[in-house]
């Protein structure tokens, strides 16, 4: 009798049938501390690349690039989708795109995250279809503080927000049928870069009026709940306002630039929140929204209402559909910002980033020190581009990094979340740090070798084992201690360079002269990104 009542279930609910058979599709999972993307039963570690905007719009001129892009070496690449070429007439939708990009990707062994670029893109809309376009009275547009409009669709606009739901849960549908199986798509990214720009709000009609309405109880009510772990700087903002339980946003949260950004993180989360959750409702693998970074106080350079790290908790207080915030980082303090998005129980994915010399260095910053899901610099069909010279990654940097860590992924990935491992990057104005693995402290060093190179020195350590260390970098030196001072002191039984070959180490170079100082550091002294392999031992 249950069998039956399962079968006449699923034939009832036949999307219930489908998502049955798709309970192995991509997921987020808690691994310890940190938060892992889980293929096939498997964690997965993102090594990708971003193409650049409009280099998938036509497969004929990406095609090329895909085996290029493989060989990097990447094993994710993001790709934009415009919401003007899934839906070029509205309700009428095509796909052929979408199943090109995913079978040439298959063809080169690559997964996908895919940029659903539809109401926004870098705070624009310049990628929703010309019917969207030409009836701003459906779909009404942001209006600056001189009164003019922008081309940019107010996040207040209910019609906007339904016909880009629609697209989003048609595009995933038709994702769940294609690749609910293969699992090409990994992610998915909606829209892209959000916020009014060239004013700190939004002061349309309808933005207007809600602005000198009382805040929303749901957001209201996400405040007194999560009082004590607000962000820091959001709970400032409203305790200087006087903590006030209900009131006009203005009453709420002050008179600064800050009220604006609020209400604008509001009605942009409620917004995206809806889509992302239409398209869930379809196929729910991980999805993500990204930020171009700034801060308080708002300068009108960059979006206002993104989900910028002092208002994430506004977007969890308009839903709970996505799963990551992500930061682009392009700023040199890329340590800080990586700091402040891996925090309130946010996991760290960085979708865009600078690549070459300062992407080869930063991805083992994100992935040793934040466990990060997965690294992407911008751009990487430029890498590879033989039509024209390459200016930003000539000698592939970034690739040279993402060898080593594809080989050492297995390893990253088991030891994530226990709090075995650390990531840094260090140069002649930050030349040391010290973390804490396995009860030994290690002083991590810019090695003297390159201390009048201007180069830096980057890498991650794993402890692999009570008195073992795997490593993994170029350009540094550490040396062993204990925590408590005592008369105990730890010595270098030996190192051994080497690497992982079909997931086995194979030692190579047994390093204990001068490459170790003769036992007194663990030193990373070739300029090639290497594996070694240090074993210690405690002695009075």
């Amino acid at each position: 009798m249950r069998r039956i009542l399962i079968v006449l279930t699923l034939l009832c609910f036949p999307h219930l049938s489908a998502q049955a058979q798709h309970i192995g599709i991509p997921h987020l999972e808690k691994h310890g501390t940190a938060t892992q993307l889980v293929v096939d039963g498997k964690p997965f570690l993102i090594l990708g690349g971003e193409i650049n905007n409009s280099s998938s719009s036509n497969l004929d001129y990406i095609r090329p690039a895909w085996g290029r892009l493989a060989a990097i070496p990447l094993n994710t690449v993001l790709t934009p989708l415009s919401w003007e070429l899934i839906e070029p007439r509205e309700g009428q939708f095509d796909f052929t795109l979408v199943d090109g990009l995913i079978q040439d990707a298959r063809r080169n062994n690559l997964h996908l995250v895919f940029l659903l670029l539809a109401s926004w893109k870098n705070g624009m809309s310049s990628y929703v279809p010309l019917w969207v376009k030409k009836d701003t009275q459906r779909f009404p547009r942001v209006i600056l503080k001189d009164g003019n409009p922008i081309e940019v669709l107010s996040p207040l606009g209910r019609e906007s927000m339904a016909a880009d739901a629609h697209a989003f849960a048609a595009l995933m549908r038709h994702i769940r049928e294609v690749d609910g199986d293969a699992h090409t798509v990994l992610m998915m990214q909606v829209e892209n870069e959000v916020g009014v720009l060239g004013d700190s709000r939004d002061r349309s009609p309808a933005a207007n009026k809600a602005f000198d309405a009382p805040v929303p109880k749901e957001l209201m009510t996400y405040l007194w709940q999560h009082h004590d772990t607000l962000i820091p700087e959001f709970r400032k903002v409203w305790e200087t306002a006087g903590a006030k339980p209900t009131g006009t946003w203005q009453e709420v949260f002050g008179h600064g630039v800050e009220v604006d950004e609020i209400f604008m993180a509001w009605n942009y989360g409620r917004y995206i929140q809806s889509v992302t959750a239409a398209g869930k409702a379809e196929y729910p693998i991980p999805m993500y929204v990204n930020t171009w970074l700034g801060g308080w106080p708002h300068p009108h350079a960059f979006p206002s209402g993104a989900p910028l790290p002092e208002v994430m908790d506004v977007w969890r207080a308009a839903g709970t559909a996505i799963d990551v915030f992500s930061p682009d980082i392009y700023e040199t303090d890329f340590a800080n910002w990586c700091d402040r998005y891996n925090r309130s129980g946010n996991p760290l994915f960085i979708p865009e980033a600078l690549g070459g010399l300062t992407g080869e260095a930063n991805v083992f910053y994100a992935i040793g020190a934040h466990e990060a899901i997965g690294f992407s610099p911008f751009g990487v069909d430029s890498f590879i581009d033989q039509e024209r010279p390459i200016e930003i990654d000539a000698a592939n940097d970034l690739g040279k990094s993402y060898a080593v860590l594809q080989s050492l992924a297995p390893v990253i990935l088991e030891h994530e979340g226990r709090g075995e491992m650390a990531g840094f990057v260090l140069d002649k104005d930050h030349p040391q740090t010290s973390v804490e693995l396995n009860g030994y402290l290690l002083d991590v060093k810019l090695d003297h070798v390159f201390e009048t190179n201007s180069q830096h020195a980057f890498g991650l350590i794993i402890a692999t084992g009570p008195d073992e260390f795997l490593g993994a970098g170029t350009g540094f030196s550490v040396s062993f201690r204990l925590k408590s001072a005592g008369r105990t002191q730890v010595g270098l039984g030996y190192v051994d360079e080497g690497a992982f070959v079909g997931g086995a180490w194979v030692p190579g170079r047994r390093l204990n002269g001068d490459e170790d100082d003769q036992g007194r550091a663990w030193r990373f002294i070739e300029k090639r990104i290497h594996v070694e392999k240090a074993v210690v031992y405690r002695y009075e």
